[in-house]
């Protein structure tokens, strides 16, 4: 018998919006195969659960930066009350931003490129804004308002690269060791912020050995100008055992179960139960900061305006410090955002086999690109599109309207800024231990078995996270891979191809792909895009992968 959700789904797909979503009935020359109204439905629901981690983690690192909050004295403010005040109101922006970018740009994803793909302000390069270029509580090299000035301006040049095709062809050119390395590097990176004092605080600051056992009370630091450096009775501090089972143990063993959004329920309950202000691990004491906090968490539903980040930008374009940051984005995020939809594309089925072009990509990196810059005006970092889309491909996703059911879910987490400003920092530590965990498994399709592609792999691994900057690894491992290989092709070349590395002939082989840089828009002003109406696009497994299979080839977590 025919039921309702089954009639539904036909008088969906026989409409306008079926055949511009390309449901499956709908009759269009390239419908969608299993895509249903219902099931689309569905699916971004899941992305959405997958993904809302992002606004109480993005809002948390970002913080760290300080935002426009003003240090006089130089030394982090730690004990500053006027200045923690004003951190806790940017948090409370940040959250707003988060959400309201995160809404706009997955609406225009689906709306305009029809991709089942969810965006929101990426993991690792909103830890580079936060702690390499503006630094911890703005010591970095240059101010928050000049690092949004140059994601605003990283947005508009990716936009003409995206018109160009010249975005997504030099992606495709990059030697695959290294755009694996520099995801699982970033990974390391996101997992070190969430066991530090960013997160868990697991980890602390050693006199001696630069890092050592944290999880101490401020009154066991060595120094109260020394947060975070433990003298002694190290791992008592009740908060990180709380993150360490509710946030890291528990949400993996859901993750085990395969439950649909684990790492925002494991959050979640770390949350709820650090909420009571008469326990141990309560997110707010009984200080002036933590009253502010809890009158704010006691209203529950509301809107908060932004007040400090709103159209911050200090276009200082004069300084060759915002350019150095500026050219660092737009090279960690077209490794990222495209590895990613190249990533999406692939397991739900619309990638070319022979190009590895998928449908729609001009119209989505422009998306992504315009979402960018918007994203700075409203005060966030780069915005990148989330692995996390592939559990919502897993559910069924096909088309643009599971991202947009996504993005309507992040609009209505707006007016629930109150719970998600009182997420506190141990309920995201363990979350961002894991994403960095999911991160990292791309490292194992790097090409170990030749050193001249192992060891600049290995380099940018290594360095992003020791040096708690992407930049530094992202260069390390260019500079090594050029002189290495490069050397090697040169002594190879000179001898006539006679004095060769011994095992060469397990190099990764670098080549530039088929079809060429013109986009897909100039090719139909041309005349030349006959071929795709008859070249079949990529068919998606008939099993449905795990999420490791997901995130083959691909780092964001964004990133996830």
């Amino acid at each position: 018998m025919v039921g309702f959700t089954d009639r539904l789904n036909a008088r969906v797909a026989d409409s306008a919006v079926g055949r511009y979503f390309r449901l499956e009935g709908s009759g269009h020359p390239r419908e969608r195969e299993g895509s249903r109204f219902l099931t689309e439905i569905r699916a971004g629901l899941t992305t959405w659960a997958a993904m809302a981690y992002i606004i109480s983690v993005n809002a948390s690192i970002l913080t760290d930066s300080g935002g426009t909050c003003v240090c006089s004295t130089n030394d982090g403010c730690l004990d500053d009350p006027a200045y923690n005040t004003c951190l806790g109101e940017i948090q409370r922006d940040f959250i707003t931003t988060t959400a309201s970018i995160a809404s706009l740009a997955s609406v225009l994803m689906g709306a305009l490129a029809n991709l089942p793909v969810g965006m929101a302000p990426g993991l690792g390069l909103n830890a580079y804004l936060a702690y390499s270029v503006v630094g911890f509580h703005g010591s970095g090299f240059i101010t928050y308002r000049e690092a949004m000035a140059a994601v605003f301006m990283e947005g508009w040049i990716f936009f003409i690269l995206s018109l160009l095709g010249l975005r997504q062809w030099l992606a495709r050119i990059m030697p695959q060791s290294l755009v694996l390395a520099v995801g699982a590097g970033i990974g390391l990176f996101i997992a070190f912020i969430g066991l530090s004092s960013g997160g868990l605080f697991v980890i602390g600051g050693d006199t001696t050995n630069l890092v050592g056992l944290g999880g101490c009370k401020p009154e066991d630091y060595i120094d109260p100008s020394m947060p975070f450096y433990c003298n002694s009775k190290v791992m008592r501090l009740p908060t990180m055992w709380l993150g360490i089972f509710t946030g890291g143990i528990f949400t993996v063993f859901l993750m085990l179960y395969r439950v649909k959004g684990a790492i925002i329920w494991g959050i979640f309950l770390t949350s709820i139960i650090s909420w009571p202000r008469t326990t141990p691990v309560t997110a707010f004491p009984h200080t002036d900061a933590g009253d502010v906090a809890f009158d704010f968490f006691k209203k529950v539903v509301t809107f908060w305006p932004l007040k400090h980040v709103g159209n911050a930008l200090d276009y200082n374009y004069g300084n060759g410090k915002v350019w150095y940051a500026l050219i660092t984005f737009l090279y960690v995020d077209i490794l990222d955002t495209t590895g990613t939809l190249y990533s999406m594309a692939k397991f739900a089925g619309l990638r070319d086999p022979v190009t590895l072009d998928f449908e729609n990509s001009t119209i989505a990196y422009c998306v992504d690109a315009f979402s960018i810059s918007m994203g700075a005006l409203m005060g966030t970092s780069p915005v990148t599109a989330f692995i996390e889309s592939a559990t919502g491909i897993a559910e069924g996703g096909r088309t643009g309207m599971t991202a947009i059911v996504t993005g309507i879910m992040f609009f209505i987490s707006i007016f629930f800024a109150p719970i998600f400003a009182s997420i506190p920092s141990w309920a995201t530590g363990g979350a961002l231990v894991i994403v960095g965990s999911l991160m990292i498994r791309t490292s194992r399709e790097i090409n170990w078995d030749y050193v001249g592609d192992a060891l600049p792999a290995f380099l940018t691994i290594i360095t992003i996270p020791l040096t708690y900057n992407i930049a530094y690894g992202v260069i390390a491992g260019i500079l090594s891979y050029v002189l290495l290989n490069g050397g090697a092709w040169i002594i190879r070349k000179v001898s006539g191809g006679r004095i060769v590395p011994a095992n060469y002939d397990l190099a990764e082989t670098w080549v530039i792909p088929p079809g060429g840089i013109v986009p897909g828009w100039v090719k139909a002003l041309q005349g030349r895009n006959r071929r795709e109406e008859i070249v079949p696009m990529e068919q998606r497994p008939a099993h449905s992968p795990s999420l490791e299979e997901h995130t083959k080839g691909s780092f964001a977590a964004s990133e996830i």
